[in-house]
């Protein structure tokens, strides 16, 4: 798997990274869920330097134009609910690609730290021969990703898989290295050193998905 990191060098993402994580401002969640938005617009810019391109002549008003255009057939598929507002900003620059939506939620017995990912939903395309972009925002133990890969292997085989990620941590990336294909591309912006007992980022953000829509029950 190749690693494409950004939180190592000065950007602008990050940030909209330390929003994300400020307690104070991440309490109001419209700006919450635009900060996710802008980081996959900023992800899918970067990740676009990765895809096929071939040259097409493009009419204008007083001429020709030959020009360097992509020519994938890409699928963006993201984990409900917290990949929501980072579908939308890889939809804002890849506005011609397929969806696809899957759910995934973690199910912990009482107060036990162990858990089961439990994957029940899936609305998807075809991804036989297709380009697919995986979002999740939050990448802790991996496990998560893990089943929706084995889950998507009923809708066929991707030639290319890219997985989005706002925050990973380190055992998490280790994990889904070993589980995806050798050629897969991880475009993350911030890595965490720590997960907690009950495999939650430290220090991370917190659940993503209530920060992002309200607390569940």
């Amino acid at each position: 798997m190749t690693v494409h990191y950004f939180g190592e060098g000065n950007s602008l993402l990050n940030q909209f990274v330390a929003e994300l994580r400020d307690v104070n401002i991440q309490k109001d969640s419209m700006r919450f869920r635009r900060n996710i938005e802008r980081i996959g617009e900023i992800l899918s810019y970067e990740l676009s330097k990765e895809l096929r391109y071939s040259k097409k002549t493009v009419q204008t008003p007083l001429g020709t134009k030959e020009m360097s255009l992509p020519t994938d057939d890409l699928v963006l598929c993201s984990i409900l609910r917290a990949g929501l507002p980072l579908h939308q900003g890889l939809l804002n620059y890849f506005d011609g690609a397929e969806n696809g939506f899957i759910s995934a939620y973690r199910h912990h017995e009482g107060d036990e730290d162990d858990f089961e990912v439990i994957v029940k939903y899936f609305a998807t395309p075809s991804l036989e021969n297709k380009t697919l972009i995986l979002a999740d925002p939050m990448v802790a133990t991996g496990r998560s990703l893990e089943n929706v890969l084995k889950g998507l292997e009923a809708y066929g085989r991707p030639k290319q898989i890219h997985i989005l990620a706002i925050i990973g941590s380190e055992q998490g990336i280790e994990h889904i290295k070993k589980v995806f294909p050798k050629d897969t591309h991880l475009w993350i912006a911030a890595i965490d050193e720590k997960l907690t007992n009950r495999g939650y980022i430290d220090p991370g953000l917190g659940d993503a998905g209530d920060l992002a829509y309200g607390i569940k029950l």
